[in-house]
């Protein structure tokens, strides 16, 4: 291990990285399941206001939201509170994920979707779909380039285990630096960990994507009728 630290070199970036979460491509009336009465599902919905923070009250929601707030807690904020396994932390921190290509992001969240998630609901080939928001975050750091020694060390790109990655991982954080570049394992491309939410800024939604499963494979549409990429 302490040999691949000697002679890293260090990529100053400064951009855009792709964001690519679960989300709908149209909100949903949440309670509409629970009443077909709309005074009842307004008294829902004051029940919810009353129950939020103080930011997010409001007698006029949809006028009075703090889209803001949303997009950052959405696009950056989430994985920083919300801690879990990954590829570079064993769940005891946070860790962020983007790309700087679109068709890396699709292939790495395919991947955790399919093996992931369905794998574990015993429905990795089943025909389902699932909607996604594809956001562009502005990138401000000097990282550590791991892409220049995944040849001496396989372990970067292990398609299964995360042992490796892990242990380099929890050592960046304690030692406070902001990320790495790496390569895909998923793909031929680039993936940018993240290990602090101050070098990231600026989210912007760009567009959704609806990944089907139809036949054993993944359709990758921007809208209905309109296929991106086939899996």
């Amino acid at each position: 291990m302490e040999a691949l630290f000697n002679e890293l070199s260090l990529l100053d970036w400064h951009g855009d990285l792709f964001r690519n979460i679960v989300s709908l491509r149209q909100s949903e009336n949440l309670f509409d399941d629970l009443s077909a009465s709309p005074a009842a599902q307004a008294m829902a919905l004051q029940l919810e206001l009353h129950c939020k923070p103080l930011t997010f009250e409001s007698t006029q929601p949809i006028i009075d939201r703090p889209f803001e707030e949303a997009r950052y807690d959405d696009a950056i904020g989430y994985p920083f509170s919300h801690w879990c396994e990954s590829r570079y932390s064993d769940g005891r921190f946070g860790v962020w994920y983007g790309t700087d290509e679109l068709v890396t992001s699709i292939h790495e969240t395919v991947y955790h979707w399919r093996q992931g998630f369905l794998a574990d609901a015993g429905w990795q080939d089943a025909p389902v779909s699932i909607e996604r928001r594809v956001h562009l975050v502005r990138c401000d750091a000097a990282l550590i380039n791991l892409q220049t020694r995944v040849a001496g060390y396989p372990g970067l790109i292990d398609p299964h285990s995360y042992h490796f990655t892990q242990s380099i991982g929890q050592r960046l954080h304690h030692e406070g630096h902001p990320g790495l570049l790496t390569q895909s394992a998923r793909c031929d491309g680039s993936v940018f960990a993240i290990f602090t939410p101050r070098v990231l800024s600026n989210p912007r939604v760009q567009f959704y994507l609806t990944y089907r499963i139809t036949s054993g494979r993944v359709e990758v549409l921007r809208q209905e009728g309109n296929l991106l990429l086939v899996i």
